[in-house]
């Protein structure tokens, strides 16, 4: 005959310590005493007990998860940023459960369809870093009453916390770096024509060019996407060399990775002397030896923190909790593309 699967009331009859305060060493953020901790831990290890985090949800209508929405994760700056942020949650008892929307076909009924998959987990709250989807899934999920938090960007949607970085100074700096450099006929490769973030630089960046007495001289969309973004750096250089543009701020560092290959395997420029390029992000690969891009730095630990922190004050605090909106500095970081 088999062994039974020990019980919560098993571990409490062993440690000598009533079932809530089993329940409590198990829940994370509950106080239990040193003492009542050890005991409860002993007891379950001699029994083999596992706590049923299931079950846990079910008595307490709390699931210590929390759904996270991106778009896509070629970008390095979001594993990097899934990573600290799990990390984050962890610390908090929370857990991450990781959803992936795609930017380029997603419709209402796709929004619909990922808010249904989302709710059957019951998560806590949601973070969302998905482009398109911002808007409609914030709107849905601040009408369901789930806390969300918009995370680098934001949308057009009353009530919905947001965490950004300063979108609109980076693409300032962006274009003051180029200008100082001596470049004359700067271009600007967008990310999705409807990202805030994307709509942000671009508009910093003009703000800076009409300061300085000049204009944009060409522009193409990425959309993100290294080849979008290969294609966009082959249509701006398709001219004469006297007509090209000598500068180029791009709206991210993954795709001014495959601007630079283009600029350098294909058309034979050279990288500042011929072209100088800045991206956004900072992303670890930005410094690699191969590329040295000059870009502009997000502060991902801010960012993450202050997510985390509005989040979790929205999941504790009796509603209605008014809507934050951080925005972090961001921080030029000049390398080998500019000069």
């Amino acid at each position: 005959m088999s062994k039974s699967t020990p019980t919560l009331s098993d571990v409490a009859a062993l440690a000598g310590v009533s079932t809530s305060a089993v329940s409590r060493t198990f829940t994370p953020g509950a106080s239990a005493s040193q003492e009542t901790r050890r005991r409860v831990l002993a007891a379950a290890e001699q029994l083999s007990y596992r706590p049923n985090a299931v079950a846990r949800t079910l008595s307490t209508r709390k699931s210590r998860m929390i759904a996270v929405v991106v778009s896509y994760l070629e970008n390095q700056f979001y594993p990097s940023v899934i990573q600290a942020l799990a990390q984050q949650l962890q610390a908090h008892g929370y857990h991450l459960l990781l959803f992936i929307s795609d930017d380029h076909t997603s419709k209402d009924n796709d929004t619909d369809a990922l808010l249904l998959d989302i709710l059957q987990y019951q998560v806590d709250g949601i973070v969302l870093a998905s482009t398109t989807l911002s808007s409609g899934l914030a709107a849905r999920c601040h009408a369901a009453g789930i806390p969300v938090v918009l995370f680098n960007r934001t949308a057009n949607v009353a009530d919905v916390s947001t965490v950004t970085s300063d979108n609109y100074q980076g693409g300032k700096q962006a274009a003051r770096l180029l200008l100082e450099g001596g470049a004359r006929r700067i271009s600007y490769i967008a990310g999705l024509e409807d990202s805030s973030t994307s709509q942000q630089r671009e508009a910093g960046m003009l703000a800076e060019l009409e300061a300085q007495g000049t204009i944009l001289y060409q522009r193409a969309s990425g959309e993100y996407q290294l080849e979008s973004a290969a294609q966009a750096t082959r249509k701006l250089f398709d001219t004469s060399s006297n007509d090209r543009p000598d500068a180029v701020f791009v709206g991210n560092d993954h795709m001014a990775f495959a601007v630079m290959d283009v600029l350098r395997n294909e058309l034979g420029l050279r990288i500042p002397q011929d072209v100088q390029v800045v991206g956004f992000d900072d992303v670890p690969q930005a410094s690699w030896g191969g590329y040295q891009l000059s870009t502009i730095a997000q502060d991902a630990t801010a960012m993450i923190l202050a997510t985390v922190t509005t989040l979790l004050d929205q999941i504790t605090s009796p509603p209605p909790t008014s809507p934050r909106h951080v925005v972090t500095p961001i921080t030029v970081i000049k390398r080998a593309t500019t000069h």
